[in-house]
C-alpha cells in the first residue's frame, strides 16, 4: 500500500512538472507528460511487481515446497538480488517500460479530454461525479491500450521460478504464448482488470483533484488540476 502511494505521488508529480516544462497545456503535451511519468515510475514499479508475482507463485505447481521461500516482498527482492543480482531485480524492465510509457500517456490524455468534454468546473455542483467518471474511464482506456504487454510482462517476471526458463525475451514470449494458447491469451484476465480499474482510478483522480482544489482555493479555484482537469497552463 505504501509503495502504491509513493508511486502515485511520483506519477502525478512528474506529470505536472513535465507539463509545466512543456509550456502549453495541449492534449499532445498531456500525453507526453503522462508518458514521461509512466517511464520514470518503472524504476520502482518493475521491482515491486516482480516481488508481487514471485510471492503469488511461490509454492505452486511442480515446485511446491512445504515452506515458503519468501517471507514478504522485501525479503523476496533481497533473495532475488543475492541469487541473480541487479539483472534479476530488474527482470521485465523493458516490457514494463513498453507497457507503462504509452499507458500513462493515454491515462492523462483521456482524463484531460473527458474533463473538458464534461465541463468540469470547480463551482459545478456535479463536479465530483464528473471527476469520478472521468477518472474511471481514464483507467479503462489506459489498461486497454497496453494490456497484451502486461500479459507478456507478467510471464517474463514469472519465468524462471523453480529453475525452469521458458522464454528468451519479449518476442520469444509473444511467439510461444500465441503458438500454444492462441490470441486469447493476450486478453486473459482483462474483464476483471477493467472492473477493478474503474473504481480505483475514479477514486485516485477525484481525490487528487479535490485535494488540489482545496489547497489552491485561496488563489484560484480554476487552477485545481492534478494534470488534466479544469485546465490552466500551470497545472499541478
Amino acid at each position: 500500500m505504501m509503495g502504491l502511494t509513493f508511486i502515485n505521488a511520483l506519477v502525478f508529480g512528474v506529470q505536472g512538472n513535465t507539463l509545466r516544462a512543456l509550456g502549453k497545456d495541449t492534449p499532445l503535451n498531456q500525453f507526453l507528460a503522462g508518458s514521461a511519468a509512466g517511464a520514470i515510475q518503472c524504476i520502482i514499479c518493475c521491482p515491486m511487481e516482480l516481488a508481487k508475482t514471485r510471492m503469488q507463485l511461490q509454492g505452486t505447481g511442480e515446485y511446491k515446497l512445504k515452506t515458503k521461500n519468501y517471507k514478504n516482498s522485501l525479503d523476496c527482492l533481497i533473495k532475488i538480488y543475492q541469487k541473480e543480482g541487479l539483472r534479476g531485480i530488474n527482470r521485465g524492465m523493458v516490457s514494463t517500460f513498453i507497457r507503462e510509457t504509452p499507458s500513462f500517456g493515454f491515462y492523462f490524455l483521456t482524463y484531460d479530454l473527458m474533463t473538458r468534454y464534461l465541463g468540469c468546473e470547480a463551482e459545478d455542483s456535479y463536479v465530483i461525479p464528473k471527476l469520478l467518471f472521468s477518472g474511471g474511464i481514464s483507467g479503462i482506456v489506459s489498461w486497454l491500450s497496453t494490456y497484451p504487454m502486461d500479459v507478456i510482462k507478467s510471464r517474463l517476471q514469472a519465468d524462471g521460478v523453480g529453475g525452469v526458463t521458458q522464454y528468451n525475451g519479449i518476442l520469444d514470449c509473444v511467439r510461444k504464448s500465441y503458438h500454444e494458447e492462441g490470441w486469447r491469451v493476450f486478453t486473459r484476465g482483462l474483464t476483471s482488470t477493467l472492473l477493478r480499474a474503474f473504481p480505483v482510478n475514479a477514486a485516485t483522480f477525484a481525490t487528487v483533484t479535490v485535494f488540489l482544489m482545496y489547497m489552491r482555493s485561496e488563489d484560484d479555484l480554476r487552477e485545481c488540476e492534478p494534470g488534466p482537469v479544469i485546465q490552466q497552463p500551470s497545472s499541478l
